[in-house]
């Protein structure tokens, strides 16, 4: 075939790849919880939270007698709230109260159409308020904890909220735009496709990949700030967590390197509880 001939059968297939593509990057699988904070002796409440578009979210509240600290749990990509007990059960036997969550589209939550980092950002926000609403003693002061589009989320959700205390990021991103470019030269989609798509995607989202990267909403939000990464994340690599640390050195970003730890070890970091409980004792949320 000649070089026009291949052209055009590349451009005429652009639109298919691009779905196809776009399909695979907002589609994140359900994965409903099969136990519960009951499986670890631990008291809570089912909860069902409004969220946007007259969604509802489900969650677990786990309150402790007295205490005004609430740590709200986000999840991340295609995960749910029951894998975040790990880190949550450990926080909660310090003496803070919890909220877990599901995203729309994960766990036991509503669908949606599409899921996005932002829309977590809106999810965890609707938490928020739900807690404040509806167990407002317990909400004196709101820490946010997230792992992966989760951390990027409560990253993004503090910079835009002033009354949270403090976040603790769990495997953030540094930026979307640098995330998907990894995605997508592992499929080796060519350059000018890649920007294609990068731009499409930011279309569909609704916002520009600059405002919501973490790189600058953690500069952004009000209040301390711990990432926590895996050295071993070949997902996100821990390059990542330094370039949002040293972004605004003047901020004071703390962050914790865990040795042998992925992407996903959500048990390695429930062994470095005692240092996120240190993080909070230091800002006085515990």
């Amino acid at each position: 075939m000649h070089f026009p001939g291949i052209l055009f059968l590349a451009l005429a297939a652009t639109p298919v790849v691009l779905l196809f593509i776009i399909h695979v990057i907002f589609s994140a699988p359900r994965l409903k919880e099969k136990g519960s904070p009951a499986d670890h002796d631990i008291a809570y409440m089912e909860a069902r939270m409004p969220a946007i578009n007259g969604k509802r979210l489900y969650g677990w509240w786990l309150p402790v007698p007295e205490a005004d600290v609430t740590v709200v749990v986000m999840h991340g990509w295609g995960s749910n709230m029951e894998l975040m007990l790990p880190l949550a059960l450990p926080l909660h036997k310090a003496g803070l109260n919890v909220l877990l969550v599901d995203a729309r589209n994960h766990g036991r939550s509503d669908s949606d159409s599409f899921s996005s980092m932002p829309k977590f950002a809106e999810d965890t926000g609707s938490a928020v308020d739900w807690l404040i609403e509806r167990q407002p003693g317990s909400a004196e002061k709101i820490v946010l904890l997230g792992h992966s589009v989760g951390a990027g989320a409560v990253l993004l959700l503090a910079s835009r909220r002033n009354a949270i205390a403090a976040v603790i990021s769990i495997a953030a991103f540094a930026h979307p735009e640098w995330m998907m470019e990894r995605y997508l030269r592992r499929f080796h989609i060519p350059g000018v496709l890649r920007q294609w798509v990068l731009r499409y995607v930011e279309r569909i989202i609704g916002h520009r990949y600059e405002d919501i990267a973490p790189v600058h909403t953690a500069c952004r939000a009000d209040c301390p700030v711990l990432l926590v990464h895996g050295r071993e994340d070949h997902t996100v690599p821990v390059s990542d967590a330094r370039a949002i640390r040293d972004n605004c050195p003047e901020k004071g970003i703390e962050l914790l390197l865990i040795d042998g730890a992925g992407h996903d070890s959500v048990e390695s970091v429930e062994q470095h509880a005692d240092e996120l409980i240190g993080f909070l004792q230091r800002y006085h949320l515990l």
